[in-house]
């Protein structure tokens, strides 16, 4: 019992001193410059909503769009937003399985891995 207590107070040690050197770091007072042109490298990603209605009719954002249009949309998408996107179908409960699995193709030609089925 008294190695595992020992191991234990050398942990709480080793944690107690590693967290002290990193506020140290973080407390400097220096003065960064400033950047006036930089821009993040990706922008904020946004969950696009697809929905899918019970005729096989495609809309984004409350527009109307073909496959063409829309994934051409989910492409332009990825382009600001790589490996970030995400997508989520809504789909009518009554709509064809065919209608939903043409918007996940959509998005695995686009690349954009992380899209989800929306349910009640």
């Amino acid at each position: 019992m008294t190695p595992l207590i020992d191991v234990v107070f050398l942990l709480l040690i080793f944690f107690l001193v590693a967290t002290r050197f990193e506020q140290e770091e973080r407390e400097l007072d220096l003065a960064l410059p400033q950047a006036r042109s930089a821009q993040p490298l990706v922008t904020k990603a946004e969950e696009l909503f697809v929905n899918v209605t019970d005729e096989g009719k495609f809309f984004l954002g409350g527009r109307l769009l073909d496959q063409d249009a829309l994934q051409r949309v989910l492409a332009d998408a990825w382009r600001q937003n790589p490996g970030r996107q995400r997508v989520v179908i809504r789909a009518d409960k009554e709509s064809r399985t065919k209608h939903v699995v043409a918007v996940m193709n959509m998005c695995n030609k686009a690349n954009i891995r992380d899209f989800s089925l929306a349910a009640e």
